[in-house]
């Protein structure tokens, strides 16, 4: 809070007192009084002006300082009122009820605008789960009856699987606390079931996997662990490379406090511009527009289910030779049970 403004904004007052006072002296002039009690006047008026227009800034000059400091430490700043005292002033006072009407009015559409959405969410989830009894239904109907259905209508109903799955994890990540439980889990059984989920996409595609996991353990969730390394397995397929044999390596090493479990392909690669957003949202990059319809949300999923998760994930990538997934898997004692 400048002085110089405050000042220039009480011009109107400052120039009214002092015209008063000019008044006040050639009255006192008309009248004939003493010199002596003119000067004492004009000394009393003006230290009692001055100490006026000091007090009221410093007064003032106190609220508004730590209601701007405040601001620049504070992540959320509509929780300013949580942290500042109502002013002794009277439009110091008036300001903070503003600011206290308003806040209110924000928690309260917060709230209205936080329902809704819970309730969207809900009737989502709802809606997924619906649909995803007919698409297994057709999906088991077609493995069935192999011979009769062209293979496009199997790709594109795995195709709808796996969006239907994204649109799920998309939905539960926004409040995943409420649905993943955290406890020990061994990769190896993890990394067979999301091979066997892939397994017809490896053999058409003749997609070699070569595994090297043991007995290695981790802390996570194992739903949520094999939505994450299926999304993995299907960008591997999608983007390898046609004029090779394509590999893909999965493998753990377990460090004393770490454990970390990587997943290796030989495919197509990622330039070097694109390597550092692929896990921002809807991001396709120039390999999802030149080799494949992509929508950018399965890396975007990915990451935000590790962040929830509490692990780290790391990609590198080489453009026309490898592309390379680190999952982080910190362990921690507390999480053991006897």
């Amino acid at each position: 809070m400048s002085f110089k403004k405050y000042l220039l904004d009480k011009t109107v007052q400052i120039t009214v007192s002092i015209v008063g006072f000019i008044i006040a002296i050639l009255m006192l002039n008309a009248f004939k009084v003493e010199n002596d009690l003119k000067i004492a006047l004009t000394i009393l008026f003006f230290l009692v002006a001055t100490f006026n227009v000091i007090f009221d800034y410093f007064r003032k000059y106190k609220f508004y300082k730590k209601i701007l400091n405040a601001l620049d430490k504070l992540d959320k700043k509509y929780l300013i009122l949580e942290i500042l005292n109502k002013p002794n002033f009277y439009d110091g006072e008036i300001f903070y009820q503003i600011l206290y009407d308003i806040n209110k009015s924000m928690i309260e559409n917060v709230k209205e605008y936080n329902l809704s959405i819970t309730d969207f969410k809900e009737y989502v989830e709802m809606w997924i789960h619906e649909v995803k009894i007919p698409v297994a239904s057709l999906t088991l109907l077609i493995h069935n009856n192999r011979n009769m259905f062209d293979k496009r209508y199997i790709e594109q109903i795995k195709k709808l699987d796996n969006y239907i799955n994204q649109i799920l994890y998309f939905v539960r990540s926004e409040n995943a606390e409420k649905d993943y439980l955290i406890k020990e889990i061994e990769l190896q059984k993890i990394i067979k079931d999301v091979a066997l989920k892939n397994k017809d996409d490896l053999l058409e595609n003749k997609v070699n996997l070569e595994v090297d996991v043991h007995n290695e353990k981790v802390l996570t969730d194992s739903k949520w662990l094999e939505f994450v390394l299926n999304q993995i397995i299907n960008n591997s397929i999608k983007y390898k490379k046609n004029n090779n044999e394509p590999i893909i390596k999965i493998s753990v090493k377990d460090e004393k406090d770490k454990v970390y479990l990587t997943i290796w392909d030989n495919g197509i690669g990622i330039p070097k511009n694109d390597i550092k957003r692929v896990f921002d949202k809807s991001f396709t990059g120039e390999n999802g527009r030149i080799m494949a319809k992509s929508t950018g949300m399965g890396l975007y999923i990915v990451k935000k289910l590790c962040d929830k998760l509490g692990h780290k994930i790391i990609i590198e990538s080489e453009i026309h030779k490898y592309t390379k997934i680190t999952i982080i898997f910190y362990k921690n004692d507390f999480y053991k049970v006897d």
